[in-house]
This record gives C-alpha cells, structure tokens and sequence, in this order.
C-alpha cells in the first residue's frame, strides 16, 4: 500500500515538474510521511532516480519542439553544479530559518508580479546578444544553483522566472531550458547518493516510471496547451511554494 501511495504521488510529481517545476513539492513529503524509519538522506537519495527519470523524460520532449543554445545551457548547468556544491556545504554554516521568511516574501512579490502581469512569458520578449545570454546564464546558475543546495524546493520554478525574466524566453522555452539543467543537477546529486549507498532501489524503481508517465502526459500538454496554460500552472506552483514556506515560517 505504501509503494502504491508513493508511486501516485511519484505521478503526480513528474506531472507537475515536467510543465514548470516543483514536483519536489509533493513527492519529497510524502516519502518522508510513508517512510519515517528511514534515515532522511536515504529518502532524498531514493527520490533523486525518478525526479531524474521524469525530468529526463520531459526534457526529451521538449528538445523535440525547442531550439536550445547549447553554450547558454552549459554555462547555466556548470555554474548551478558548482553553487549547488556549495550552497550544500553552507548549509551546516548558516541558519536557514533565518532567510526563510525572505525566501517566502519573495515568492510572495513573484505571485502577485505574475499575476499581474498577463503577458508574462507570452512571447520571448528580448533579443540578447549570445555572449550575454551565457554571461547572464551563469549567474542565474549561480544564484538558483546555490540555492538548490541549501534550500531545494521549487528550484525549477525560479529557474523559469529567471530564463523569462533575464534571458527573455517564453513560458515553454524557460520551462524547456529548466528540465535541461535540472537533469545535470539531479545527475551530479544522484551520484553521490548512490556512491554512499543511499537509495532504496526497490522503492525508487517503481516509483521512475510512475514519474516519467507523468512527466511525458505533463510535458506533451505543456507543448500543446503553450503558454497561457504553463503561465497558470507556473502561479499555482508559486502558491503551494508559498502555503509551504508560511507553514515553516509561522507554524513549524
């Protein structure tokens, strides 16, 4: 029953990750509410394989109807392994509590900057020179990168603000932009899970392909919805973001 409940959550994670992200969202806690005699990194190990799977599966579809710029993508990927790394060894340094309450006004700005704003990711609205688009595509690895490793959740979703936002791409091509770089960074972090024996195989398998059929229903609705539905999904993931932070900050 339990691999059951984990599988349907697994569905729904890939689902919603494929289109803007947040999938961590849902699958995350409920491997921490199904297994709690597990030792935490073991679960987070056991959720890396179908994150990866589902994104994977996502980004392969996408490639299918996005024309990447592969040095823009390189530079966004190295620098958001690097930071991550990073973020992660700052974690025991820093008191993530602390910024908790800014990470949740920010979210807050973004909701109501998105909501307001209806053309928003309606159309790629910049034309950046390339060698600016990989300067300023690695400081967004940089700074969401860092924030990967010491925080984690919704991290897809600020990388597709930020392709919007910065690089000026569109709701479909930020989000396609995203799974590309969340696959190197699930990579990276899968590998050291595995390495220290971290992963409940038997659990994480069943739960890969539940997460990869929600990542290609997600990702192929994504592609014919466009836009418009990406730009409504991507507000109501910034919600849950929200209502999860607010649980944090004033009641946790």
């Amino acid at each position: 029953m339990e691999l059951i409940i984990l599988c349907s959550f697994a569905f729904l994670a890939g689902f919603i990750d494929s289109i803007v992200g947040g999938g961590g969202l849902i699958q995350t806690p409920a491997l921490l509410l199904s297994l709690p005699k597990v030792p935490i990194p073991t679960l987070l190990g056991t959720g890396k394989i179908p994150s990866l799977t589902g994104t994977s599966v996502a980004a392969w579809q996408y490639s299918k109807r996005v024309q990447f710029n592969v040095k823009v993508l390189i530079s966004v990927a190295i620098c958001a392994l690097i930071a991550a790394y990073l973020g992660a060894q700052t974690v025991s340094l820093l008191n993530s509590k602390v910024l908790k309450p800014l990470i949740l006004f920010i979210l807050i700005a973004i909701a109501i900057y998105t909501y307001l704003k209806k053309d928003l990711g309606n159309s790629e609205s910049k034309e950046i020179p390339e060698k600016k688009m990989i300067i300023y595509g690695g400081l967004i690895g940089l700074i969401i990168g860092f924030y990967d490793g010491f925080f984690g959740p919704g991290t897809g979703s600020f990388f597709v603000l930020a392709f919007i936002l910065v690089l000026g791409l569109d709701f479909l091509n930020a989000s396609a932009y995203a799974k590309v770089v969340n696959c190197v960074t699930n990579i990276a972090a899968l590998s050291a899970f595995v390495f220290n024996k971290q992963v409940l195989y038997h659990v994480a398998l069943p739960m890969a392909v539940c997460n990869m059929a929600g990542g290609l229903i997600g990702s192929k609705l994504a592609l014919s919805k466009g836009n418009d539905f990406i730009r409504k999904f991507f507000l109501f993931v910034i919600c849950l973001l929200i209502i999860r932070y607010a649980y944090d900050v004033f009641w946790k």
